[in-house]
């Protein structure tokens, strides 16, 4: 399988020409499928899920989202704001020559999977959400779940202090960082992202998504309507059972629920072939 490497240039009205670094692979007229990292991962994360999609015809990109391609850094914490991330998404199906394309995301990349779909209905031909739910039954879950409130408390040290949370997952070669991936990635995978992370200022950019949370734009995220498959792990370390459950309330269109008895938080890395198979589901 043939991969190329692209560099995407998308202009932020704020911020200037970003620059966006892609993986591409697949037949040239085949179904567009763009693939949306989350944290602390980057594009990498779909190595074991493009060869498979591209092998069954489909056209496929992986895109370095803002603050972690090298080129789409900005230190100012609005830059992230969840409307932007949504704008970059759009921006990159518009600079791939695509316009519409099957959106498949993980974590944060599901957030912006969620929010492009319900917000740019008409870009998204069908959404694929790995591990992440519609952020209103988050939203719910953090208000009413204890274990939910468990597993999120994280997420107010790295939004308090982005710089400081950086320097503490890279202390000790990074021995917090490597922690948070557990046994759900390979370690030759690992010691690729903490040589990523390590360098300039690309793990605390990373922590800018959650530094620019605004809870009223999960409160305020509309229902979504286009076909939609949500993927969850029963062991999941970062999304209970709560959330993962409610999520049907919020999609009005057709709608499937996987569970991958067993498997974590990393289903591209745990279970690639679970993905391919809901990815192919949704495609045909």
């Amino acid at each position: 399988m043939v991969t190329e490497s692209a560099q995407l240039h998308i202009d932020d009205p704020d911020f200037g020409d970003l620059v966006f670094d892609a993986v591409v692979a697949g037949a040239d007229d085949g179904e567009p499928v763009l693939l949306l990292h989350g944290w602390p991962q980057t594009s990498l994360s779909w190595q074991y899920v493009i060869p498979p999609l591209a092998s069954s015809g489909l056209r496929v990109a992986a895109v370095d989202q803002r603050g972690y391609s090298s080129g789409a850094r900005p230190v100012d914490v609005a830059a992230y704001d969840l409307s932007r991330l949504v704008d970059d998404a759009a921006g990159i199906l518009d600079a791939l020559g695509w316009g519409t394309a099957h959106i498949v995301g993980h974590d944060w990349g599901a957030h912006v999977g969620w929010a492009l779909a319900a917000r740019h209905p008409g870009l998204v031909r069908s959404l694929t959400a790995l591990s992440l739910p519609h952020p209103r039954a988050l939203a719910a879950a953090l208000r009413d779940d204890d274990e939910q409130r468990a597993k999120s408390s994280y997420i107010s040290t790295f939004r308090r202090d982005p710089p400081a949370a950086a320097a503490a997952l890279l202390r000790d070669d990074a021995a917090a960082l490597r922690a948070v991936y557990g046994d759900g990635v390979h370690r030759r995978d690992i010691d690729s992202y903490v040589e990523y992370f390590a360098v300039d200022d690309a793990l605390e950019a990373s922590l800018r998504w959650y530094a620019a949370i605004d809870a009223a734009a999960f409160n305020a995220l509309p229902e979504v309507d286009v076909a939609t498959a949500f993927v969850w792990g029963s062991e999941d370390i970062a999304i209970g059972s709560a959330a993962a459950y409610a999520c049907a309330e919020w999609c009005r269109g057709p709608y499937e629920f996987r569970v991958l008895t067993g498997r974590g938080h990393w289903l591209p890395d745990e279970d690639p072939d679970a993905v391919v198979d809901a990815i192919l589901a949704r495609v045909g």
